[in-house]
């Protein structure tokens, strides 16, 4: 897989457990979303990439009011 910002073709895939927060102090009561993607990570940039499964995406959408930023 080609990194997109420097161009290597040596990306890396790691498992990995992410806590997504949401970002307005309004929302510091709402419980993190835990995801459990796999890290496509470059080991020459440090760039590091993933995709939110569909269900806790869903589930971001809609805490978030419906607002995807």
């Amino acid at each position: 897989m080609r990194c997109n910002r420097c161009g290597l073709e040596e990306q890396r895939e790691f498992p990995a457990e992410i806590a997504l927060h949401f970002p307005r102090l309004a929302d510091i009561d709402k419980p993190s979303i835990l995801v459990f993607p796999k890290l496509s990570i470059c080991p020459h940039c440090g760039t590091a990439e993933f995709v939110v499964p569909e269900a806790e995406l869903s589930t971001l959408v809609n805490r978030d009011g419906g607002a995807a930023t």
